[in-house]
Protein backbone atom coordinates (compact mmCIF):
# COMPACT_ATOMS: atom_id res chain seq x y z
CA UNK A 1 0.00 0.00 0.00
CA UNK A 2 2.84 2.51 1.05
CA UNK A 3 4.90 1.51 -1.61
CA UNK A 4 3.31 3.75 -4.23
CA UNK A 5 4.16 6.34 -1.46
CA UNK A 6 7.83 5.10 -0.74
CA UNK A 7 8.01 5.34 -4.60
CA UNK A 8 7.15 9.51 -4.55
CA UNK A 9 9.41 9.45 -1.36
CA UNK A 10 12.18 8.27 -3.56
CA UNK A 11 11.99 10.63 -6.44
CA UNK A 12 12.19 13.11 -3.70
CA UNK A 13 15.89 11.94 -2.54
CA UNK A 14 18.04 13.09 -4.82
CA UNK A 15 19.07 15.34 -2.82
CA UNK A 16 20.30 13.43 -0.14
CA UNK A 17 21.21 10.44 -2.41
CA UNK A 18 23.88 12.84 -4.06
CA UNK A 19 25.25 13.86 -0.55
CA UNK A 20 25.34 10.01 0.17
CA UNK A 21 27.48 9.23 -3.15
CA UNK A 22 29.52 11.90 -2.82
CA UNK A 23 30.28 10.71 0.88
CA UNK A 24 31.33 7.87 -1.09
CA UNK A 25 29.02 5.75 0.44
CA UNK A 26 27.58 3.21 -2.13
CA UNK A 27 23.87 1.27 -2.20
CA UNK A 28 25.35 -1.80 -0.74
CA UNK A 29 26.99 0.53 2.13
CA UNK A 30 23.62 2.57 2.94
CA UNK A 31 21.73 -1.09 3.34
CA UNK A 32 24.47 -2.66 5.54
CA UNK A 33 23.86 1.21 7.89
CA UNK A 34 20.61 -0.03 7.56
CA UNK A 35 20.09 -2.96 9.33
CA UNK A 36 23.09 -1.59 11.64
CA UNK A 37 20.44 0.46 12.56
CA UNK A 38 17.55 -1.83 12.94
CA UNK A 39 19.62 -4.26 15.03
CA UNK A 40 20.65 -1.45 17.07
CA UNK A 41 16.53 -0.76 17.37
CA UNK A 42 16.30 -4.38 18.25
CA UNK A 43 18.70 -3.64 21.11
CA UNK A 44 17.02 -0.61 22.71
CA UNK A 45 13.65 -2.03 22.61
CA UNK A 46 15.53 -5.34 24.34
CA UNK A 47 16.82 -2.83 27.34
CA UNK A 48 14.05 -0.29 27.28
CA UNK A 49 13.29 -1.13 31.15
CA UNK A 50 16.46 0.56 31.87
CA UNK A 51 15.29 4.47 30.96
CA UNK A 52 11.82 4.85 29.32
CA UNK A 53 12.90 7.23 26.95
CA UNK A 54 14.49 3.89 25.03
CA UNK A 55 10.77 4.02 23.51
CA UNK A 56 11.36 7.04 22.11
CA UNK A 57 14.32 6.07 20.85
CA UNK A 58 14.14 2.90 19.18
CA UNK A 59 11.54 3.97 16.73
CA UNK A 60 13.92 7.00 15.60
CA UNK A 61 16.28 4.59 14.58
CA UNK A 62 13.85 1.95 12.82
CA UNK A 63 12.79 5.14 10.96
CA UNK A 64 16.70 5.50 10.11
CA UNK A 65 16.60 2.12 8.62
CA UNK A 66 13.79 2.53 6.62
CA UNK A 67 15.09 5.68 5.29
CA UNK A 68 18.25 3.71 4.38
CA UNK A 69 15.94 1.09 2.84
CA UNK A 70 14.49 3.94 0.34
CA UNK A 71 18.02 5.68 -0.29
CA UNK A 72 19.62 2.66 -0.98
CA UNK A 73 17.64 2.06 -4.45
CA UNK A 74 17.46 5.74 -5.30
CA UNK A 75 21.72 6.06 -5.41
CA UNK A 76 21.51 2.97 -7.34
CA UNK A 77 19.51 4.21 -10.30
CA UNK A 78 20.54 7.96 -10.04
CA UNK A 79 24.46 6.99 -10.58
CA UNK A 80 24.02 3.39 -12.66
CA UNK A 81 24.91 1.12 -9.59
CA UNK A 82 22.59 -1.06 -9.72
CA UNK A 83 23.68 -4.79 -9.20
CA UNK A 84 21.51 -8.26 -9.14
CA UNK A 85 23.85 -8.80 -5.91
CA UNK A 86 22.84 -5.71 -4.57
CA UNK A 87 19.26 -6.21 -4.87
CA UNK A 88 19.97 -9.49 -3.60
CA UNK A 89 21.96 -7.95 -0.25
CA UNK A 90 18.65 -5.52 0.03
CA UNK A 91 16.31 -8.30 0.09
CA UNK A 92 18.36 -10.54 2.37
CA UNK A 93 19.75 -7.84 4.70
CA UNK A 94 15.91 -6.60 4.97
CA UNK A 95 13.88 -10.10 6.39
CA UNK A 96 17.36 -9.75 9.47
CA UNK A 97 16.17 -6.17 9.97
CA UNK A 98 12.66 -7.39 9.94
CA UNK A 99 13.42 -10.14 12.43
CA UNK A 100 15.36 -8.71 14.72
CA UNK A 101 12.93 -5.55 15.83
CA UNK A 102 10.84 -8.00 16.45
CA UNK A 103 13.40 -10.40 18.36
CA UNK A 104 14.29 -6.92 20.48
CA UNK A 105 10.14 -6.44 21.38
CA UNK A 106 9.75 -9.80 22.50
CA UNK A 107 13.17 -10.16 24.51
CA UNK A 108 12.38 -6.65 26.68
CA UNK A 109 9.11 -8.24 27.97
CA UNK A 110 6.85 -5.49 25.67
CA UNK A 111 4.22 -8.11 25.58
CA UNK A 112 1.63 -9.16 27.83
CA UNK A 113 1.03 -13.21 28.65
CA UNK A 114 -2.77 -12.86 29.26
CA UNK A 115 -3.52 -11.46 25.59
CA UNK A 116 -0.55 -14.33 24.49
CA UNK A 117 1.52 -11.52 23.55
CA UNK A 118 4.83 -13.94 22.65
CA UNK A 119 2.62 -16.09 20.55
CA UNK A 120 1.26 -13.25 17.97
CA UNK A 121 5.16 -12.09 18.35
CA UNK A 122 5.54 -15.14 16.80
CA UNK A 123 3.20 -15.14 14.47
CA UNK A 124 4.25 -11.73 13.57
CA UNK A 125 7.72 -12.93 12.70
CA UNK A 126 6.19 -15.49 10.60
CA UNK A 127 3.67 -13.31 8.65
CA UNK A 128 6.71 -10.72 7.43
CA UNK A 129 8.48 -13.09 6.75
CA UNK A 130 6.89 -14.86 4.90
CA UNK A 131 5.05 -11.59 2.67
CA UNK A 132 8.57 -11.21 1.33
CA UNK A 133 8.83 -14.97 0.87
CA UNK A 134 5.50 -14.77 -1.40
CA UNK A 135 6.46 -12.09 -3.10
CA UNK A 136 10.14 -13.61 -4.17
CA UNK A 137 8.43 -16.76 -5.10
CA UNK A 138 5.75 -14.85 -7.37
CA UNK A 139 8.43 -12.67 -8.84
CA UNK A 140 10.43 -15.85 -9.84
CA UNK A 141 7.37 -16.76 -11.47
CA UNK A 142 7.26 -13.80 -13.63
CA UNK A 143 4.22 -12.14 -11.40
CA UNK A 144 4.57 -8.73 -10.21
CA UNK A 145 3.66 -8.48 -6.50
CA UNK A 146 4.89 -4.84 -5.55
CA UNK A 147 1.97 -3.07 -3.77
CA UNK A 148 -0.68 -6.25 -3.48
CA UNK A 149 -1.28 -6.50 0.10
CA UNK A 150 -1.21 -3.94 3.12
CA UNK A 151 1.14 -5.39 5.37
CA UNK A 152 4.54 -4.43 3.23
CA UNK A 153 7.77 -3.44 4.74
CA UNK A 154 6.37 0.20 4.81
CA UNK A 155 3.43 -0.45 6.60
CA UNK A 156 4.96 -2.84 9.09
CA UNK A 157 7.34 -0.14 10.26
CA UNK A 158 5.00 2.47 10.47
CA UNK A 159 2.76 0.73 12.39
CA UNK A 160 5.61 -0.47 14.93
CA UNK A 161 6.66 3.16 15.02
CA UNK A 162 3.57 4.51 16.06
CA UNK A 163 2.97 1.79 18.53
CA UNK A 164 5.90 2.83 20.21
CA UNK A 165 5.00 6.42 20.48
CA UNK A 166 2.15 5.70 22.47
CA UNK A 167 3.62 3.33 24.24
CA UNK A 168 5.90 6.00 25.64
CA UNK A 169 3.06 7.59 26.89
CA UNK A 170 0.53 4.59 28.28
CA UNK A 171 0.85 1.49 29.27
CA UNK A 172 4.41 -0.10 27.38
CA UNK A 173 3.32 -3.71 26.76
CA UNK A 174 -0.51 -3.21 26.22
CA UNK A 175 0.06 -1.12 23.47
CA UNK A 176 3.10 -3.07 21.99
CA UNK A 177 0.97 -6.59 22.71
CA UNK A 178 -1.89 -4.58 20.66
CA UNK A 179 0.88 -3.60 17.10
CA UNK A 180 2.31 -7.98 17.67
CA UNK A 181 -1.61 -8.34 17.00
CA UNK A 182 -2.28 -6.16 14.13
CA UNK A 183 1.01 -7.24 12.65
CA UNK A 184 0.08 -10.76 12.84
CA UNK A 185 -3.54 -10.56 11.61
CA UNK A 186 -2.31 -8.50 8.79
CA UNK A 187 0.91 -10.01 7.83
CA UNK A 188 -0.72 -13.48 7.42
CA UNK A 189 -3.67 -11.96 5.67
CA UNK A 190 -1.51 -10.26 3.27
CA UNK A 191 0.37 -13.66 2.43
CA UNK A 192 -3.44 -15.02 1.48
CA UNK A 193 -4.01 -12.07 -0.40
CA UNK A 194 -0.92 -12.62 -2.59
CA UNK A 195 -1.43 -16.67 -2.51
CA UNK A 196 -5.09 -15.84 -3.82
CA UNK A 197 -3.18 -12.82 -6.24
CA UNK A 198 -0.96 -15.34 -7.55
CA UNK A 199 -3.62 -18.77 -8.13
CA UNK A 200 -5.75 -16.44 -10.03
CA UNK A 201 -2.74 -14.81 -12.15
CA UNK A 202 -1.46 -18.45 -12.59
CA UNK A 203 -5.37 -19.90 -13.85
CA UNK A 204 -5.80 -16.74 -16.42
CA UNK A 205 -2.15 -17.46 -18.07
CA UNK A 206 -3.38 -21.05 -18.26
CA UNK A 207 -7.03 -20.19 -19.83
CA UNK A 208 -5.07 -17.58 -22.19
Amino acid sequence: MLTRLKQKIQQLLAAEAKIAHDAGLTPNAITIIGVIMAFLAAAVYATWQYDRLFLLLAPILLLISGFCDALDGVVARLYVQVSVFGGFLDSLLDRYADAVVYFGILVGGLWESQYWGLYWGFLAIIGSLLVSYSRARAEAAGIKMESVGFAERAERILIIVLASLVAWFYQPAAVMTAALIVLAILTNFTVCERAFYVYSRLKKKVAE
